[in-house]
């Protein structure tokens, strides 16, 4: 099989827009195309990620560079559209069908908390408990009662994502916030606030992938993608809501451990060995648990790792040097490729003030409704 490469990447600002979803995803698509000094009647299939959109979406915001008589495919996977997106495009090099393909992501989200009829009946949704907060806040509590876990040690993770986000020019909130300013912000739900979750919004990110023969012929420069990872778990925090069916054991694992396996083991290392992450911390807590299951640290010292400093832009595992979703905010469609963009960023040495030194393996993490996760490794 072909290796896979990026060889080019665009971003369309995350946050709120007086644009189109058109205009919003063709111009990630054709700033890409640009970075990789393509044109946009060369590439041979499009997939297009994205979630609250209407149907064809992806041929409605394509079109708007020229109709080129290619596959154009939606992909929908929660929040973990994108990962699923890059993945077709890898499998559609690997299977030597194509190779130069566009992978975007775009949406243009509702305002407030994410409608639940996307994803629940009604009978679920008139027994409670379909709203995200409500069960970001009950995995923090039960985490804080078994290992201790602090209110500070979770408000360092915005004040980390926040922080960085200064530097960030696509981040919907490009502002710091002191631990006082985090702690105090309103209570959305014990033990998560307001600066602690990250807000539905509109953006769009896109990458041009290249077979190994057509970066060799096109003379470019590339990232190489060691693993792309889209799983559905058995066992996934969705079921805090009364579900038809459930394993019968509770023994499995969840979404991150199993991708992540998954992963590594197609990439050929495993968390120790990468140099940077972007995770998904639709709110802050989630990152914290994040680190655990990635295998960053040991289960239950997640609060320890961000408090000593491990985590920060100059730490020995940077996380979320974006600012994170808490920062950008989350247009889901466009959620996964927006840490690709990062980190794409970050191997190549472009991101500033942002920059993590020396990096040259990389890892992109999401976790979306349905037990749906996905895990992107790259590799300078």
């Amino acid at each position: 099989m072909s290796d896979v490469y990026i060889i080019g990447s665009g971003y369309h600002p995350f946050g709120r827009f007086d644009k189109s979803y058109q205009q919003i995803g063709s111009e990630a698509a054709a700033a890409a195309l640009a970075d990789a000094g393509v044109e946009w009647r060369d590439v041979q299939a499009a997939y297009m990620a994205r979630m609250y959109l209407p149907a064809t979406s992806g041929a409605r915001i394509l079109r708007c560079l020229g109709a080129t008589d290619i596959s154009v495919i939606d992909i929908e996977a929660a929040c973990a559209s994108g990962g699923a997106a890059l993945l077709q495009g890898m499998m559609a090099i690997r299977a030597g069908e194509a190779d130069l393909v566009l992978v975007a992501g775009t949406e243009k989200m509702p305002r407030g908390f994410m409608d639940p009829s996307m994803i629940y009946s009604p009978w679920q949704i008139e027994l409670g408990m379909s709203m995200n907060p409500a069960y970001w806040s009950m995995r923090a509590m039960r985490h804080m009662h078994e290992y201790g876990t602090t209110h500070e040690q979770i408000a360092m993770v915005a004040h980390k994502n926040h922080l960085n986000s200064v530097h960030n020019p696509m981040a919907m909130y490009q502002k710091e916030f002191s631990m006082e300013q985090i702690l105090n912000s309103p209570l959305v739900c014990d033990p998560i606030r307001l600066l602690e979750i990250c807000a539905p919004n509109d953006g769009a990110a896109a990458v041009v992938l290249a077979s190994e023969r057509k970066v060799h012929e096109l003379g470019a420069s590339a990232i190489r993608i060691a693993a792309a990872a889209h799983t559905i778990s058995r066992y996934s925090s969705d079921f805090r809501c009364p579900a038809e069916t459930m394993s019968a054991t509770m023994d499995n694992l969840g979404p991150t451990e199993v991708t992540a396996a998954r992963a590594f083991e197609a990439a050929g290392f495993d968390a120790s060995e990468i140099d940077c992450f972007e995770v998904q911390d639709t709110d802050a807590f989630c990152e914290i648990e994040i680190y655990e299951e990635l295998g960053l640290c040991p289960v239950g010292e997640g609060g320890r790792l961000v408090e000593e400093g491990h985590t920060s832009i100059g730490g020995a595992t940077p996380v979320n040097m974006s600012g994170g979703l808490i920062s950008k905010g989350e247009p889901v469609g466009a959620s996964h490729l927006g840490q690709v963009v990062e980190l794409v960023a970050q191997l190549r040495g472009t991101c500033g003030p942002r920059q993590v030194e020396g990096a040259k393996t990389a890892l992109g993490h999401v976790l979306g409704a349905g037990g749906n996760c996905a895990i992107t490794i790259l590799q300078k």
